[in-house]
């Protein structure tokens, strides 16, 4: 309980960095999954004609990036996304391996004869992705929505390189940096020594805080997985198997 007291005597960033963390991880998710199906659904046609190009473009993706430096010029010196959620949650808005394992689906799960039944009934694209396909997709989209979840609620490193201040900061982030902080005060010599000859006593909690952090951490995360369990297993099966 002394750990707990001790983290929450701030209670506002703490309340707030949590407040950030459930935001991206819902908000982030939601778009995510629109953006990569988006994607995903027209590859995944035989009658698209630039499908093997806009495939090998994700594709390319995975073996090959710009770099660290030209990644964060990017975001901050063109987008100007520096201490702003949104550098939060573009960079991981889309991943090119959950794109094709819902390519992968859309691909052999959903049989081409039912679009093209929807089309002589008179539906549109739109109408077809929204109102069939997306309703037949949801083991896959289930379980993409849990690793996207993950994805943002425990990511902490960017954070670190496009926040600058508390204010915006995550829950993970707000956590590493106490972490960072307890140990530099508690192997700080010269801060032991000042207290002392203060008349007080650095006592800090160093493994027992860990352990309450980590409580803090994973507890939303145990309570999402019932949500998606229904799901996960058979969409993953069927969007990896088949290539």
């Amino acid at each position: 309980m002394e750990s707990y007291k001790f983290m929450f005597k701030d209670w506002h960033q703490i309340l707030r960095s949590f407040g950030i963390s459930v935001y991206l991880a819902v908000v982030g998710t939601a778009i995510s999954l629109v953006v990569m199906a988006l994607y995903a659904y027209p590859i995944s046609r035989s009658d698209f004609p630039h499908k093997n190009f806009f495939s090998f473009f994700m594709f390319f993706t995975m073996l090959f990036n710009g770099g660290l430096v030209p990644w964060y010029l990017v975001y901050t010196q063109m987008l100007d996304l520096k201490n702003t959620l949104a550098a939060l949650m573009i960079p991981l808005l889309v991943s090119a391996f959950y794109v094709l394992l819902l390519r992968t689906f859309f691909a052999n799960s959903i049989p081409m004869a039912l679009i093209e039944a929807a089309k002589i009934d008179g539906a549109g694209e739109i109408r077809t992705f929204s109102q069939i396909i997306l309703p037949l997709s949801l083991p896959v989209l289930a379980s993409v929505a849990l690793f996207q979840v993950l994805n943002y609620w425990n990511d902490w490193f960017l954070s670190l390189v496009f926040i600058s201040g508390s204010k915006n900061i995550n829950l993970q982030f707000m956590m590493y940096k106490t972490m960072l902080d307890i140990q530099f005060l508690s192997s700080n010599v010269q801060a032991s020594q000042g207290l002392a000859a203060a008349g007080g006593v650095l006592k800090l909690p160093t493994e027992t805080v860990r352990m309450a952090m980590a409580v803090l951490g994973i507890g939303p995360i145990v309570f999402a997985y019932p949500f998606f369990q229904k799901y996960f297993k058979k969409g993953l099966m069927v969007g990896a198997v088949k290539g």
